[in-house]
């Protein structure tokens, strides 16, 4: 895993060197084992290395070809890279080190621009065509790699990070507002945006090209979720398995040493399930926890560990938020408001002690339907056929049932947002369920200058078109859809590769193998969700590996004790940034409406705790790069 970083500008050969020299300073965390550089007559590249695979120096980025006419800077792994390198050696390519990098290179010579389309891992990169002048960056299908860029005025700069793209010192700082709209929606922004005017992340499943005409940017692949495979459930359990277990034992080449994440939940168990029988020897996991008991899910992950004998390594994770979230919002370089960034954090940081690689569970829920949202919108389709008046009127009444404090991860508080949501259009009442801020709460907080300066746009549009929008698919496929092209790359897998590389480890997520999510996408929903079961066919799966307490426990997910942790130790980090002048003076938000939402949270009337998580991310980054704290 690694970090990369260039330039393209007028500016002299050695203004464009220093810069990408401190672009390298910047992503040294994602790659402390080497550093590279290419200078040519108009752009230059920077590469910073954790060696995985060939630790020697051959393996030295960036890299080329024979005629040193295609350079290449690269970030992630591609697992099928020794049958691509038998397949160009047959060619007549020249290999001159054992690095997956180096197949990249001559996948391009041979294919150009179509070279992502062979190969199987997770990948950002950059080639450089020296003789067509020709810029090719691109990222994986589901986008494990992040990649950012910014373009104007002729001058484009990339980085794995903001940290690098801003030691270019080409962005200019302005804020895009629709961004932050989006991100007090969401709690993340989503791709292509990002919180800089002009500066963009790279859609997953995507290339770009930039040259003297200027950029444009193309998919290379879509997960078709209209294809349905004509398979019975035997067999579908069968294939599922093959598929898994390649997935895992692909991911296991390394020169250096593996563990998993372990969680406890199905997802993670399965891993090491899969990890212990294909290795065939002890194992390490690593497991997070909470001092409150409702959050805490350690007794689950040492279940796994005792039943598959693995070396296993534990942390409970308090909320010291002077330690950690200055170094998270540093990593993270925009707004970022999932705190389940920080347990995140900690495991991987425990993890780096004893591994370098990790395998994870990430992508299991968004295969095979595994969030309660996905039941509460099938069965709130009953509801659509009552009218609008009806709806409201039963909202109402369910409303006045859970009024009061309610902890926002239990199940009254999810019981009232789908009752809130009943009224609503099919994509809002989505919203409502996975969202921080409804239009009714932005109504009430945001501030007038604001509420102007977003009234052109929407939201909830992007999501109205995956949601309600013509087409054949089923619901279910169409919220695993919008989930597989907002939450899972722009929230969950920014997550993972942030809190990794930030202790330069390496995360590698075997159900994110496309060639499993193709198949998952294929199977028909009933395989998916049965009756009451989520995840039904994985489950089922699951029952041949673990044991059923780990199968059939409730499901919790990396869930963080926010609420309690505001009113609580994080009590002073709120009210002092969050009722103070400068904050108000920054003009997004309504000074009454948030202080009486902190009054109401603080004397446990009301749970704003994510609401006000969210807007103290913001404040706190606004603090950091755009005063410079």
């Amino acid at each position: 895993m690694c970090g990369i970083c260039g330039i393209i500008s007028k500016d002299s050969q050695e203004a464009r060197r220093e810069a990408v020299l401190k672009m390298n300073r910047a992503l040294i965390h994602r790659g402390p084992d080497d550093e590279g550089i290419y200078l040519d007559e108009n752009i230059c590249l920077g590469h910073r290395r954790l060696s995985i695979i060939d630790l020697s120096r051959t393996a030295h980025q960036p890299l080329t070809n024979e005629d040193e006419s295609v350079w290449l800077v690269f970030n992630g792994e591609i697992y099928n890279y020794k049958a691509l390198r038998r397949d160009l050696k047959n060619k007549g390519h020249v290999f001159k080190s054992d690095t997956d990098g180096e197949v990249i290179v001559h996948l391009y010579e041979e294919y150009g621009s179509d070279c992502v389309k062979y190969m199987l891992g997770m990948f950002a990169f950059a080639v450089w065509d020296k003789k067509k002048q020709i810029l090719m960056l691109a990222r994986d299908r589901l986008g494990k790699k992040p990649l950012l860029y910014y373009y104007e005025n002729g001058s484009f700069c990339f980085a794995s990070e903001f940290s690098g793209l801003l030691e270019s010192g080409l962005i200019k700082k302005d804020i895009n507002t629709r961004a932050l709209d989006y991100y007090f929606t969401l709690g993340y922004i989503p791709a292509p945006f990002s919180i800089y005017n002009n500066v963009f992340k790279l859609m997953p499943a995507h290339t770009l090209l930039f040259d003297k005409n200027g950029l444009r940017t193309q998919e290379y692949w879509h997960l078709d979720f209209e294809k349905k495979a004509r398979i019975s459930f035997p067999e579908a359990e069968e294939r599922l398995i093959e598929l898994m277990s390649d997935a895992v034992s692909v991911r296991l080449h390394s020169d250096v040493p593996l563990g998993v994440f372990l969680s406890g939940g199905i997802d993670s168990s399965m891993i090491t399930a899969l990890m212990s029988k294909v290795r065939g020897k002890k194992i390490k996991t690593f497991s997070i926890g909470f001092g409150e008991s409702d959050y805490n899910e350690l007794k689950y992950a040492r279940n796994i560990a005792k039943y598959f004998d693995t070396e296993h390594y534990e942390f409970t994770v308090k909320p010291d938020a002077a330690q950690i979230l200055p170094l998270l919002i540093k990593h993270y370089g925009e707004p970022y408001a999932d705190p389940s960034s920080i347990p995140t954090y900690y495991v991987a940081n425990i993890s780096r002690k004893h591994v370098t690689v990790a395998l994870n569970g990430d992508g299991g829920d968004e295969a095979f339907a595994g969030y309660e949202r996905y039941q509460a919108m099938i069965y709130s389709r009953i509801v659509d056929i009552m009218p609008v008046y009806l709806r409201r009127a039963a909202a109402g009444i369910f409303r006045g049932c859970f009024a009061g404090t309610l902890d926002s991860q239990k199940f009254l508080s999810k019981l009232k947002r789908f009752f809130e949501g009943l009224p609503l259009e099919r994509h809002k009442r989505y919203m409502k369920l996975i969202g921080v801020f409804d239009d009714s709460l932005k109504s009430y907080a945001y501030s007038k200058d604001f509420i102007g300066r977003i009234a052109a746009y929407r939201t909830d549009n992007s999501f109205k078109e995956c949601i309600s929008g013509e087409g054949r698919l089923n619901l279910l496929d169409r919220l695993l859809k919008l989930d597989t092209l907002t939450y899972l790359p722009d929230d969950l897998l920014a997550k993972v590769d942030i809190a990794s590389m930030a202790n330069s480890l390496e995360a590698r997520s075997p159900f994110l193998d496309h060639r499993l999510m193709e198949f998952a996408a294929s199977l028909p929903p009933d395989f998916k969700i049965r009756n009451f079961t989520k995840k039904y066919i994985f489950k089922k799966v699951s029952l041949r590996f673990i044991p059923k307490e780990n199968v059939e426990r409730v499901k919790r997910g990396f869930g963080v004790p926010v609420a309690q942790w505001l009113r609580g130790e994080l009590k002073d980090l709120l009210c002092d940034n969050l009722l103070n002048p400068a904050f108000f003076s920054r003009g997004y938000f309504n000074e009454e409406a948030v202080c009486e939402m902190i009054k109401l949270h603080l004397a446990n009337k009301m749970d704003y705790g994510f609401q006000l998580w969210t807007i103290l991310m913001f404040e706190l980054w606004f603090q950091r790069f755009m005063d410079n704290k």
